[in-house]
């Protein structure tokens, strides 16, 4: 009984312990990186660090407060001109509203006049039928009258 559990101790370790065969593959892989690349990464890594930090010096001013002032006021007077481009734009679009409009309205006067005057013409028209009929009614009466008067 204690040969199989060896066996099969022995079985488990191999099916499921994988460390000794991963152990030999990073030693590989590390053997292989540095004497075939003889370090080349590693030195390419160095030189990449040095050229990073020599323009960080260069490039980067030491005074970021200042230059971070400088940022914020532009943006704010970025942000003042846009505001001004929006409200002129707003007042330009009111405005182009505005003209539309008064064009409706000037529209909408001269339609009303013309049918005011159409009316008035109407008017004047039944004014001067209906005087003209009050006018040979009344002459009419006026030779009746004169008629009987005569009598």
């Amino acid at each position: 009984m204690d040969k199989i559990a060896k066996d099969v101790g022995d079985i488990q370790s191999r099916l499921l312990d994988h460390r000794p065969i991963i152990n030999g593959e990073v030693r590989y892989f590390v053997r292989e990186f540095e004497e075939k690349r003889g370090h080349r990464e590693s030195r390419l890594l160095d030189n990449l660090n040095k050229m990073v930090s020599e323009t960080n010096e260069q490039i980067l001013p030491t005074d970021l407060g200042g230059m971070l002032s400088d940022v914020v006021k532009r943006l704010e007077a970025a942000n003042h001109m846009a505001e001004r481009v929006q409200q002129r734009e707003l007042e330009a679009q009111q405005s182009m509203q505005l003209q539309v409009n008064m064009e409706r309205l000037k529209d909408n006067w001269a339609e009303f006049l013309k049918e005011q005057q159409r009316l008035k013409e109407e008017v004047n028209e039944e004014h001067a039928k209906a005087v003209g009929q009050l006018t040979t009614e009344y002459s009419e009466k006026k030779k009746d009258l004169t008629k009987f008067s005569l009598l």
